[in-house]
């Protein structure tokens, strides 16, 4: 990922780097605007980037796609500059802590989604639908009754 300014790679115009990298050109102006990305200077009406910047874009890309911001991704390059393989060590466990968390969040909002379908399935037309009532605050979906531990709906007539 270091880059070097003396690189003797072959120069791309802004189209040409964007279509390499796979993203639009607005996207790269985006990431130069938050210093992500060189402004190459104005050589006779055209700025020519060196071709490996087209790396740099697809590790901005993975590194956003893996839950890491525009900052977090700006401070990793620089840390890479350094070789700071502690501090990236750090970083991407702090990624993975929340990472680790949203998953949770989801399981279980997925266990809470799935007794509330089961509960609805099970349930009498004479009766409130569980998922209608619990959405509406007049079902409690953390508190299970004691004779169906695996029902997340409380009231729920099962």
């Amino acid at each position: 990922m270091t880059q070097h300014k003396n690189d003797s790679s072959p120069q791309f115009t802004i189209g040409k780097l964007a279509a390499a990298a796979g993203v639009g050109v607005e996207t790269i102006r985006y990431y130069q605007r938050r210093g992500l990305l060189p402004v190459p200077d104005n050589a006779q009406g055209f700025r020519h980037y060196p071709a490996t910047l087209a790396d740099r874009i697809r590790f901005i890309r993975r590194a956003q796609e893996l839950g890491f911001s525009l900052d977090e991704v700006g401070h990793l390059l620089q840390l890479e500059q350094g070789g700071e393989r502690v501090a990236i060590r750090s970083l991407a466990a702090e990624r993975l802590a929340q990472v680790q968390a949203k998953i949770h969040d989801l399981q279980k909002m997925e266990s809470m989604l799935s007794g509330l379908i089961q509960a609805c399935a099970h349930s009498s037309g004479d009766t409130a639908c569980p998922i209608i009532a619990a959405l509406a605050g007049e079902l409690s979906v953390s508190t299970c009754p004691p004779e169906r531990p695996d029902c997340p709906v409380s009231g729920c007539g099962h």
